[in-house]
């Protein structure tokens, strides 16, 4: 029990199934951020909910009228927005829980390296979002959570294999 806990205390010392339940739990972090960004924006400063979302109904939000272009468009600037506050979480858990950082890379090229795939991994999910309202009316929640999913796939493996240290 001991050498459990050691691995989730830890960053060098986790095997690969505690390595992806603290990435998981990191992540989980990430993402609490992320939402919370999201929504604030979209619900306070950048209007784009709709008074049906199921968010909106579910916390009894007061929304600004928005068409579906403007809410389409404001999207995409509500996820960047997002990204930037979530993808910094990441990075900093990451780095001190969940990783090793490669010692042969810079730490300038490292965070580089996890923002571009990142920055991937959200244009990928953003595009999905914004078609799913665009194109087939989607509410803004289920948007957001095809663009969630699409990037946590993505931002695992590239994270594991190519940026750190397995």
């Amino acid at each position: 029990m001991d050498a459990l806990l050691q691995q989730f205390l830890e960053r060098d010392s986790a095997g690969p199934l505690v390595q992806f339940i603290k990435y998981a739990l990191a992540g989980g972090i990430a993402t609490a951020v992320d939402i919370g960004v999201f929504y604030l924006v979209a619900w306070k400063l950048i209007p784009a909910l709709r008074e049906d979302d199921p968010v909106v109904s579910r916390l009894k939000l007061t929304v600004h009228p928005v068409t579906e272009a403007q809410r389409s468009a404001r999207f995409v600037y509500i996820t960047l927005i997002a990204f930037m506050f979530s993808n910094l979480t990441a990075y900093l858990i990451n780095i001190m829980w969940v990783f090793t950082p490669d010692p042969d890379k810079a730490m300038w090229l490292e965070i580089l390296q996890f923002y571009a795939v990142s920055g991937i991994s959200i244009f990928i999910g953003g595009g999905l979002g914004w078609m799913l309202i665009k194109w087939f009316h989607l509410s803004t929640t289920a948007s957001y959570a095809s663009k969630m999913i699409a990037s946590l796939m993505i931002n695992f493996v590239c994270r594991k294999f190519f940026i750190f240290q397995g």
